[in-house]
């Protein structure tokens, strides 16, 4: 759906040189037809001295989940709309006229089961979001249940994958390190901050940091998914979570929050991905005959091609980015881009990675560097996906040379970036402001919610027990 930024929206900033604080005011003129009430508050919040502010004009659409967002110069040289640092349009209100700023961090990410026991009510958590499977609105009331089946149907792979790496997912050890090495970083660059993790589908689940956010007193909040390209499927789905417990809470809806959505842009993190790419490359022999291929997490067609999802795009631009940084530093490698991951009867974002290792290997390609280019932590995606599947299946395929790029993890100057995307965020949060939609309220409607439940049960009843469909949980699921 589309939002409509307004210029009086945004808090204008100043700078102040005695003290190295953020003076912000805002003065929002009564307009009963925008929906604004006159407002007038001031804060203070402390930057780091070396800081240059500057702001933006509010680009004239939202996106799909109501954000604002401004347009600026990418690092690298191109122009970038959206820039990823979003806000929200609505009343600005303020917590205190004189209480000092306390910021907070809340970092974003998917989260996976820590032991074998917690794979199937993992399966279940990520099965159960309606960002991950989209039923149709008349079915929508089988999210659950479909959840519960394709999570004990899948639960046995899956174990044997959770197996393989050591019997459950490294992802919140090391994003927990990830907030720490932030924190460091904010820290010495003049910003004291709280940070925070929430993993969507499992412990700590981001509703759990919000009630510690709270519990903190936060003043300010700055949302970051660790995820470098949006995608419905991940940002968004985490950004509904937070809209939905932050609307619902009267404190919470009045902090200030800014959200950087995107950042594969941010020349921080495309001179860490190049670095990590060039490194690399020196193992082999002859590192200049060597295929540098990009393995991207997949999302289904239906997402980019229906829901206006952008993560095809930005991934594209992402690859772009970081194959012309290597470019400048000498490095003219051959590259391609693929999607893994694929799940389910559907079509996905194509080239699908199998399918490409398997072409590559009989176009003579011998030797290969696998680049995760979506994920910045190690998981079972990484370590057993692109490690061991993939591996096998280039070297059957006839690739001689394999290489797999890590993941960014700590990576110093990767930590830096984020830290810089956090400063530069901050001064931009305003509260949230999500009323409940038509369709929202539609739902809540018991007449007809009851016909949608009988005409629902009839049609799933045929659609589960066609013949079609138990082939297509067979052939895809089991």
């Amino acid at each position: 759906m589309d939002a409509t930024s307004f210029s009086g929206v945004l808090p204008q900033m100043k700078l102040s040189h005695s003290d190295h604080k953020l003076s912000i005011g805002r003065s929002c003129s009564s307009s009963r037809s925008l929906g604004f009430d006159s407002c007038h508050s001031s804060k203070r919040l402390r930057l780091p001295k070396q800081l240059t502010v500057s702001c933006s004009t509010p680009s004239d659409k939202g996106d799909m989940f109501g954000l604002s967002h401004s347009c600026k110069k990418s690092p690298v040289g191109e122009t970038y709309c959206p820039a990823g640092v979003y806000t929200y349009a609505g009343t600005v209100e303020s917590h205190s006229h004189t209480a000092e700023e306390k910021v907070g961090v809340l970092l974003l990410n998917l989260g996976g089961p820590e032991t074998l026991h917690d794979v199937q009510p993992f399966l279940f958590n990520l099965f159960a979001d309606p960002d991950i499977i989209r039923l149709p609105r008349l079915f929508q009331f089988l999210q659950q249940p479909l959840a519960k089946l394709i999570s004990v149907l899948r639960a046995p792979k899956s174990k044997e994958g959770y197996a393989a790496i050591g019997g459950g997912s490294p992802l919140r050890k090391i994003t927990d390190e990830q907030a720490n090495e932030l924190k460091k970083a904010l820290k010495s660059k003049d910003l004291p901050v709280n940070v925070y993790v929430g993993m969507r589908y499992w412990y700590p689940f981001t509703e759990e940091a919000v009630q510690q956010i709270k519990k903190d007193r936060i003043t300010r909040l700055v949302v970051l998914p660790l995820y470098p390209q949006f995608s419905i499927s991940t940002t968004g789905s985490s950004i509904r979570v937070l809209q939905d417990i932050f609307r619902k809470d009267a404190y919470l809806s009045r902090m200030p929050v800014s959200i950087i959505n995107s950042w594969y842009q941010r020349e921080g993190y495309i001179k860490s991905m190049a670095d990590l790419i060039s490194k690399e490359l020196e193992i082999f022999s002859e590192p200049e005959q060597v295929m540098i291929f990009f393995s991207a997490h997949g999302v289904p067609e239906s997402y980019v091609k229906d829901a206006g999802d952008p993560y095809k795009d930005q991934m594209e631009e992402c690859i772009f980015l970081i194959m012309k940084e290597l470019k400048s530093r000498g490095i003219n490698n051959e590259h391609t881009l693929a999607y893994q991951s694929r799940v389910g009867p559907v079509q996905w974002l194509k080239p699908y990675t199998d399918e490409v290792l398997v072409e590559l290997g009989q176009k003579g390609v011998k030797s290969l560097l696998a680049v995760p280019v979506s994920f910045v932590s190690e998981h079972i995606e990484t370590l057993e996906e692109i490690d061991m599947e993939y591996k096998e299946l280039a070297l059957e395929s006839g690739i001689e040379n394999w290489g797999r790029v890590p993941a960014l993890g700590c990576t110093p100057s990767f930590i830096m970036d984020l830290a810089d995307a956090v400063i530069e965020a901050a001064p931009l949060a305003t509260p949230m402001s999500t009323p409940r939609t038509i369709s929202e309220e539609v739902d809540h409607d018991p007449a007809r919610y009851v016909i949608k439940l009988f005409f629902g049960s009839f049609l799933a009843f045929i659609l589960f027990f066609s013949p079609k469909m138990i082939m297509a949980f067979r052939n895809h699921l089991i």
